[in-house]
């Protein structure tokens, strides 16, 4: 059995990129778009680019979860039909995307996108049109609820920076031990931004020394070469795999050996593939899900029925996103219009995914449980659940 640390004072939510862009509004007098013989998911996700990886496997997990659901009779005898398109991880085409969804193919409810700065990209034309968007891995705190008001029609089934931040720091203080750290980030991505400012807020050690980079660098010896000279016990490293794995890399190439945090943006493969395997021991993550820890009843059925269609294990985008197309079809029931759905997901409670049971909250986050993972060999070695009180 897996090790369980109870927190108390922190609130469950979900969020991963954020470039500039408008910000959602909060709500819309729009009717909705009506439900016809079918209910129509759209898929807005980044299946090309530089997050590809996360659309990817977020596209699998959705996937498995619409065919399972039409093979059970549909919803209300309500088959799901799918409309996927490829935001090619530019915000541009989100954006676009959105809008084509909601008014061109009326569909009844938005899957993905699967990054923060993408999500605030497709959120306005989401809420515009009265048709929910459930982001599987969108963590920023604001996409939800932004300058006091809950964005109506904007959904998440992950937990938000704020949290992930946190989490990162009493891991560091109570499991690793460190008093001090270095702390190094992506200064172009929001989501990085608001990780690391959370962890300076809820860290109690030491930082020692503080450097950024930014999206696209391949070169990080300088950074790197000024930490060599500094006493710290850990690297927190908020940013994602395209960066963060070559970090890893020269990191233990310099003999950086101490341990290494980082959020959610660690989990894929591509990390491994970047920093090499050998290198990712004594690395740890925040995560919504892993094979190793069965937060749920359904966790096993859904490594099994995911490995026997894909012949490989899912991952956090995947399993996710599988929740999200559940967590949509569970509020389509009774519904007439989009605009139902997105009533019904406001109300939902004791919702029971692979990723945790969860409740949606007032403003539209899950309350749910997280999981630290840890990595050896460049695979995961370690899997701690992370419950709240």
């Amino acid at each position: 059995m897996k090790k369980k640390i109870a927190l108390a004072a922190l609130s469950f939510v979900s969020a991963a990129v954020l470039t500039a862009c408008t910000a959602p509004s909060g709500s819309s007098n729009a009717a909705g778009n009506k439900i016809g013989d079918t209910i129509k998911i759209g898929y807005n996700l980044e299946l090309s680019g530089d997050v590809a990886a996360y659309g990817q496997a977020e596209k699998k997990g959705a996937d498995l979860a619409v065919a399972e659901i039409n093979k059970s009779g549909g919803i209300g005898g309500k088959k799901l039909k799918v409309v996927s398109k490829d935001n090619k991880s530019d915000n541009g085409e989100v954006s676009t995307i959105s809008t084509n969804l909601a008014t061109q193919s009326k569909v009844n409810a938005i899957l993905g996108p699967a990054t923060s700065g993408a999500t605030a990209a497709a959120s306005p034309n989401a809420n515009d049109a009265a048709v929910p968007l459930v982001t599987p891995s969108g963590t920023q705190d604001s996409l939800t609820y932004s300058k006091g008001k809950v964005q109506e029609y904007i959904y998440r089934t992950t937990f938000q920076d704020s949290f992930q931040g946190k989490i990162i720091a009493k891991y560091a203080t109570d499991t690793l031990k460190a008093k001090k750290v270095a702390l190094y980030y992506d200064k172009s991505s929001d989501y990085a931004q608001g990780i690391a400012d959370s962890f300076k807020k809820a860290y109690k050690g030491k930082i020692t020394v503080e450097d950024t980079f930014q999206a696209k660098d391949q070169d990080f010896q300088a950074a790197l070469t000024k930490f060599k000279n500094k006493d710290f016990d850990a690297i927190v490293m908020p940013g994602y795999y395209t960066e963060t794995g070559l970090i890893t890399k020269q990191a233990r190439d310099m003999g950086l050996n101490q341990p290494i945090l980082g959020p959610d943006g660690f989990n894929d493969a591509k990390y491994i593939e970047g920093a090499g395997a050998a290198n990712t021991n004594n690395v740890y993550y925040v995560s919504g899900y892993s094979t190793k820890v069965s937060l749920t009843k359904k966790a096993d059925k859904f490594l099994k029925d995911y490995k026997a269609k894909y012949g490989d294990e899912p991952n956090m985008f995947a399993a996710l996103a599988y929740d999200s197309v559940y967590m949509i079809a569970d509020s389509a029931k009774g519904a007439k219009t989009s605009k139902d759905i997105a009533g019904n997901l406001a109300k939902l409670k004791n919702f029971e995914g692979v990723t945790g049971k969860m409740t949606i909250d007032k403003k539209h986050n899950p309350v749910k449980s997280a999981v630290m993972v840890g990595l050896k060999d460049g695979k995961e070695a370690t899997a701690t659940a992370v419950e709240a009180k």
